[in-house]
């Protein structure tokens, strides 16, 4: 059975696109929203800084094994179109032309949790005291809104290396649904709007939100079931662009390994530095991000993609 031969299952459940996020992208946003299809036609997968195949589509990208990095093709210091990808600003009504991907995963005791995942061909990691630090081409961030018996009880926003989890009643909404902020550059996400710092001391590092263009993943998107037990993907169907696409990409896609950008830089390539930071060694560039979906434990118990110490917030 090939990639693009999975059964499809069900559609996406009315009750998951009625209580679905809509979010804030900054204002100030230079890296839109990118459609994972058209990011592969910028890359080509390298191990080691050599090819090992002359090009990727999503039709075949899970053949690739997770020592790949989907290097660009260009140089990324010089921001080319598809990199800032203005096309995916969202318009009046909500709509980016880069579709979000949501996946559904069902596990015990009546819960489905719902995925949507929001991918950036780049990432802008942000300044420290004016020195830029932690840029990577590739960028996948993500939402969960956890259902019990059809009905949504808690929502897990990504960021960084974490997130943070809030009761469903208590997140801003927006005609019902959830609202939340996405970092400029980063695109870390927030339950509000505002200034969040993170990771250092004495507010070195900071994202910055504010209630920018709405962005509203249910009108366009990639749709797919993930059965933890098989550790597999299947269709669900889609809207907009991605709903055009995603019954001839197949699933297979979504088992890809291997990194979303390119492996980092050695020291001067694209004018990379690094500076050491007490024990750390921090650099402009850093390697893209490890899989997608995949790498974010959907089959998760608790609402937290990190498990071990989840707290769900009752209030903002």
């Amino acid at each position: 059975m090939t990639q693009r031969s999975l059964v499809k299952r069900d559609p996406v459940p009315s009750f998951v696109l009625q209580n679905a996020p809509v979010s804030h992208l900054w204002s100030k946003e230079q890296w839109w929203p990118s459609d994972v299809a058209e990011h592969l036609t910028h890359v080509v997968p390298q191990v080691n800084f050599t090819a090992v195949a002359p090009a990727v589509t999503l039709e075949d990208l899970s053949s690739l094994g997770s020592d790949v990095f989907l290097t660009s093709k260009d140089d990324v210091t010089k921001q080319p179109a598809w990199i800032t990808s203005e096309v995916g600003k969202p318009d009046a009504s909500g709509k980016s032309a880069a579709p979000a991907t949501i996946v559904l995963v069902e596990k015990d005791g009546g819960v489905l949790d719902a995925f949507f995942f929001y991918f950036y061909s780049f990432d802008h990691g942000g300044k420290v005291l004016d020195i830029e630090f932690g840029d990577h081409v590739g960028d996948w961030e993500h939402s969960m809104v956890r259902f019990v018996d059809g009905a949504p009880t808690a929502v897990y926003l990504s960021a960084h290396s974490g997130g943070s989890a809030y009761t469903f009643a208590a997140t801003e909404k927006t005609n019902g649904r959830p609202t939340t902020y996405i970092a400029g550059g980063t695109h870390a996400n927030y339950a509000t709007a505002g200034k969040h710092c993170h990771d250092l001391p004495l507010d070195l590092l900071c994202d910055q939100t504010d209630a920018g263009p709405l962005w509203d993943p249910t009108l366009d998107y990639r749709a797919f079931w993930y059965d933890p037990a098989a550790n597999a993907f299947s269709v669900a169907g889609g809207a907009g662009v991605g709903g055009e696409e995603v019954e001839a990409e197949g699933a297979g896609w979504l088992s890809f390994e291997g990194k979303w950008g390119d492996e980092q830089y050695p020291i001067f390539e694209h004018g990379q530095y690094c500076l050491s930071i007490g024990d750390l060694e921090e650099c402009q560039f850093v390697s893209g991000p490890t899989a997608g979906p995949i790498a974010k434990n959907l089959g998760r118990t608790a609402v937290c993609q990190r498990e071990d110490s989840c707290t769900i917030k009752s209030s903002l």
